[in-house]
């Protein structure tokens, strides 16, 4: 399982709004524009029983320069036009509000929390996802 944090555009992620969706080629764009950034389209890991794990994604990008890389990879999935990170650090967080401000988006968490730059929790919307 895991907590996912999401950058969108949309008053809340999980719900559809014409216009709002970041498109893979706008991702694209950017991942390539940026230098900490590493398009991969793939992660793999080790399960704890010695088995190799690969995801296959489109647009799967990884933060190269993750100050704490030695706990694991930064990955950045986009996913149903927003881009989403499963269980990120504050590190993380930081950079996911970056990313936000290039897309005119925002940081919203799987229960419709936001991360704004001056706090980490900053408000829930008022609905909530089904």
């Amino acid at each position: 399982m895991g907590y996912d944090l999401h950058i969108t555009r949309r008053s809340n992620w999980f719900e559809k709004e014409p216009g709002k969706d970041i498109g893979l080629n706008e991702w694209l764009v950017y991942v390539e524009g940026d230098p900490e950034m590493r398009l991969d389209d793939q992660a793999t890991a080790t399960t704890n029983n010695g088995k190799t794990l690969t995801v296959h994604s489109r647009g799967l990008s990884v933060w190269t320069k993750y100050p704490e890389s030695a706990a694991g990879a930064a990955w950045f999935d986009h996913r149903d036009g927003r881009i989403v990170v499963k269980d990120p650090t504050e590190p993380i967080i930081q950079k996911m509000r970056e990313i936000a401000k290039h897309f005119d988006a925002r940081v919203q968490g799987d229960e419709g929390e936001l991360y704004d730059s001056d706090t980490t929790l900053k408000k829930s919307p008022s609905s909530k996802k089904p």
